[in-house]
């Protein structure tokens, strides 16, 4: 292997720990923008306390795996990333991520993550493609998702309403062989 299966440039992948998970969801539920760029639901802020619960609670499935983001500098944890499989039997899964930092947002970062889920999606999980959805009002992630070699493949058109405005929803994949043609060219 040429590089840790969890580790980038500037992140390395992580189990998440309850504790200090739900402290950072909890302080970043209070940034309404950030919670607008990750969900569709409204915002809302958090309790640390219910979310350690739930987070402590939660089973491992067979079909989802969930990674904390970390610093390499620090070890700071910035956001999240998971992996839900939706047809083992057709090697198709579909990712999310979310970056809560803001002192880290639009630094490569998100990107690095997304590339180290990638080599584990397609190296470790044998998957042939991963999709992922992005608000229109996403430019920031739009150009990383195709920095990490997403490319558009859909969209719902006027599916989300913010601030009196409606917005499409972006469906983006990539397919094994673009992302091994983009780990041999660069």
């Amino acid at each position: 292997m040429k590089q840790p299966l969890f580790t980038g440039t500037l992140v390395h992948l992580a189990a998440p720990d309850p504790e200090r998970g739900a402290e950072a969801i909890a302080r970043w539920s209070l940034d309404s923008e950030y919670h607008r760029l990750q969900d569709n639901n409204p915002a809302r802020p958090l309790l640390s306390k219910r979310l350690r619960e739930e987070m402590a609670q939660e089973e491992p499935r067979d079909q989802a795996f969930v990674f904390a983001i970390h610093t390499l500098s620090d070890d700071s944890l910035i956001g999240f990333v998971d992996i839900d499989i939706t047809q083992w039997i057709h090697g198709d899964a579909f990712v999310g991520i979310a970056i809560g930092e803001r002192d880290y947002w639009d630094k490569g970062y998100g990107t690095d993550a997304m590339r180290v889920m990638l080599r584990y999606a397609f190296t470790e999980l044998n998957l042939h493609r991963v999709s992922l959805s992005v608000f229109e009002y996403n430019p920031r992630a739009l150009r990383s998702y195709k920095k990490a070699g997403f490319v558009v493949e859909g969209r719902l058109r006027q599916w989300i309403n913010r601030e009196g405005r409606y917005w499409d929803l972006i469906f983006m994949g990539i397919l094994r062989e673009e992302w091994l043609a983009q780990t041999r060219n660069g």
